[in-house]
């Protein structure tokens, strides 16, 4: 099963997607100012594609605004098709 870990310092962090102690993916993010994030870069371990991982790091994402009252401009392309074809995401916009 793959899990989905948030790493969050000062200015920038990132989601890390992980199974079995390898890791799947990781979607990196800058902060904007204190009430935004701009996610700048997806990438998935390529014997992981076709699994959803990069979904599942920007619903976790997309989780962590919801619990922090924060916005995501999503700048990675991989994020923003995401945003784009989930009307659900765009209250978090």
């Amino acid at each position: 099963m793959i899990e989905i870990k948030q790493f969050n310092r000062e200015s920038k962090g990132f989601f890390k997607a992980t199974e079995d102690d390898k890791e799947a993916g990781r979607m990196t993010y800058s902060w904007a100012n204190k009430d935004r994030i701009i996610i700048d870069h997806t990438e998935v371990n390529p014997e992981f594609r076709g699994r959803s991982v990069g979904n599942l790091m920007v619903q976790a994402a997309v989780e962590f605004a919801r619990e922090k009252g924060i916005k995501i401009i999503p700048l990675c392309p991989f994020a923003k098709s995401v945003f784009d074809k989930t009307p659900e995401y765009h209250d978090v916009l």
